[in-house]
This record gives C-alpha cells, structure tokens and sequence, in this order.
C-alpha cells in the first residue's frame, strides 16, 4: 500500500499511534464543521493518474452510458408539494460507469478492500465497524465526466459519500454544496427553491485534487458537480460501505442493480 498511497503523512495503518489519532480527530472536527473532510494526495498522485490512463481504453469501449433525469430528491413525487413546485424541477446528469469487476486489478479496489481504510472511516464516523461490498459490481464504482457532462443537484440517501479523484478536467467539474440547506424536522422547501434558481448566499465551491479523499455528509446538504469543459474527462472512483458485512444488492436478469443515486462528488 505505500508504493501507491501516502501513510506517512496520512497513519491509516497505525489507527492507534499518536499520529493516526490526531488523523481521526482532526478529521472529525472537520467533517462538523464543513459536513466533509479531505485527504488530499492520499493517493500518489502519479498513481492517480496511471490509473485514469489505464482506465481511458475501458471507457471507450465497456462503459454504461448512464443518463437520467431528476430531481433534487431523486423522487417521483413528494407529499405535500405540487407538481409543479420549483423546488421539484428536473435535471439532466449524465456520466459513463465501469463496475468494480471492471476495475479489480487496480489501486482503487486495493484501498477499498484493505481492512485499514474501513477501520479508519468507521473510527472517524463514530461506528463500531464499516465494512465494504460483496457485490463485485456495485461496492466500487468508477465514473467519468466529458466534456459538458455533469452530476445534478441532489441530496443523498445514505449517510455519507467516500470518493477520490483520479482526473481532473482541463475546465468545470467543480463540487458545488450547500451545507444544512435541510433538517430531519424541517424540508425548507423555499430554501430549496431558492438554491435551485441561484439565489443562494450560502453556496460554496470545491476544487478537488487528482489523488484526494473526500467524505461528504449529503443527506441534508445539497451538491452537484458543474458541467465539464474541455477533452480531459473528470474521473473518479466511489466506495460504498455499509454497517453491516455481506451487503450485496439484489439481482434482476442477472444483473446487478439498484434505484440509488450512483455519484455523488
């Protein structure tokens, strides 16, 4: 793991060293505080982009074309709004997915199913345990962005979102969140409209590095990745871990699949 990751600067392996437990703590203290916190050149940079090079022929040729329609909530409808309120407009998002059994001999699918990493996430995010995937399709995903595609506005269903940037794109692609624009007690449906015409003060932006760790808190904060300028594709790889081990979606024809969000950084 030290060939393609930093753990000097960043102790994943040494959870219960001076270091690795200020790791934790200042992680904490930045994800209450910004609702995300950042590992910036985790990964070498160098092996970021190898492996986005390595990825390139796989987009080409094997990738799902992923393109839909939504809104901010990724619902058909919610009770108590009309059909036509602004805070239900629709959206286009559009990427190219590879599964993680198209990425298995990589350095993201090494991270992911190394015990440290879960061990880390989990002691940061207060869990007893966080485990990755079974689904060898599902658990590791790895998207790219070209030129004018983008992820929309949304608020995620799960808990929190673990990400690394492999690419950056030569223009665009730039994280774009709201923190706490909701509650559990209260939707904010004005505050939503708001947002979604760009009125927004509160709007802020993130740039992110090839070879960055990001862990966002989405489920009440809002976010979209812009539009992606220019012939560099934005790619990143997304890990899904859960609280308990052995998760694996359902199948339907012998393929893996699910109705939540796919990229949310």
């Amino acid at each position: 793991m030290r060939d393609g990751f930093d753990l000097d600067r960043y102790p994943l392996d040494q959870p219960e060293s001076t270091k690795g437990r200020a790791l934790v703590e200042q992680c904490r203290a930045d994800l209450a505080r910004n609702g995300m916190f950042n590992l910036e050149g985790l990964m070498n940079p160098d092996v970021a982009a190898s492996a986005a090079a390595e990825l390139a022929p796989k987009f080409a040729a094997e990738s799902f074309n992923h393109q839909r329609e939504h809104n901010i909530y990724f619902a058909k409808s919610i009770p108590g709004l009309a059909e036509d309120h602004p805070a239900l407009t629709r959206f286009h998002t559009a990427n190219q997915t590879l599964c993680g059994d198209q990425v298995s001999a990589s350095p993201m699918q090494s991270l992911y199913r190394w015990p440290h990493f879960a061990t880390f996430l989990a002691a940061v995010m207060d869990k007893p345990a966080l485990y990755p995937m079974d689904d060898e399709l599902a658990g590791l995903n790895v998207m790219s962005y070209r030129e004018d595609q983008l992820l929309n506005w949304h608020f995620d269903r799960s808990e929190f979102t673990t990400t690394m940037l492999l690419q950056a794109p030569e223009q665009g692609g730039d994280f774009l969140y709201r923190t706490d624009l909701r509650t559990a007690d209260d939707p904010n449906y004005e505050g939503v409209t708001r947002l979604l015409r760009g009125e927004d003060p509160e709007l802020r932006s993130l740039t992110l590095t090839p070879g960055t760790l990001n862990v966002f808190r989405g489920k009440n904060t809002p976010h979209r990745v812009s539009p992606v300028r220019g012939a560099k594709a934005r790619i990143i790889a997304v890990f899904s871990f859960y609280e308990n081990s052995g998760v694996r979606f359902p199948t339907k024809s012998g393929s893996a699949f699910t109705d939540a969000p796919v990229e949310l950084s």
